[in-house]
């Protein structure tokens, strides 16, 4: 069975390259290792159709060692070590709401309240972090987020990280919007910025200011 774009973003989604990008896509996965699995390429797709997208959440590409992708950005399946960039996500989010830090990554929870947790980039070669950059995934995520631009929905995005940054302008609409931006939470990075920057609580103060149900982080 070949990779598809789960239907209710594939309606929305003007993408000439798309067949070509997949073709590339699966000529990779039968080369070598590839994550997120196959089967959870679209994870993020799938759980966040395009009418419940009440945020996103824009990463970079995903986890490349075993056991961590799962096409989700950022998450990682139950009973999976926590990386360092979720670990710092949570330490932001116990100084921005005072939740502690949850012994599961799994972010499903966000997913299926509408926080689409998309990479810039969906594939990468296992233990190569930024080797699919050259597939043409780029692309394909600036398409999803200008299908959102008609959305009358409030819509808040969260940008981390430069290769996330460079997609502000597709994130402007005449419908309510925040976008906020902030560095990676990488340890590399996350001290530039990141720590302080208290994203959850002004994405459920800007839904609940446009009469949107806020997310239980």
């Amino acid at each position: 069975m070949s990779i598809s774009v789960p239907a209710a973003w594939a309606a929305r989604l003007d993408f000439p390259g798309l067949e070509s990008l997949l073709d590339r896509v699966e000529a990779a996965y039968a080369a070598e290792t590839v994550y997120p699995p196959r089967e959870q390429l679209f994870s993020a797709l799938e759980l966040t159709p395009p009418e419940k997208v009440r945020c996103v959440i824009l990463g970079q590409d995903p986890y490349h060692e075993p056991g961590q992708a799962m096409g989700l950005a950022f998450s990682v399946p139950v009973g999976t070590r926590l990386p360092p960039s979720l670990r710092n996500i949570f330490k932001e989010r116990e100084t921005d709401l005072g939740l502690a830090c949850p012994e599961s990554g799994d972010l499903r929870s966000w997913a299926e309240q509408g926080v689409l947790l998309l990479n810039t980039v969906l594939t990468v070669s296992a233990g190569k972090a930024g080797s699919h950059r050259g597939l043409g995934w780029q692309d394909f995520t600036d398409v999803v987020l200008a299908a959102l631009q008609p959305l009358k929905q409030p819509i808040a995005l969260i940008l981390w990280g430069a290769d996330a940054a460079k997609k502000e302008a597709l994130c402007v609409s005449s419908h309510p919007r925040l976008v906020l931006k902030a560095p990676h939470p990488s340890p590399l990075s996350s001290y530039r910025g990141f720590f302080g920057s208290r994203p959850f609580s002004q994405v459920n103060a800007f839904l609940a200011e446009n009469g949107a149900e806020e997310i239980r982080w």
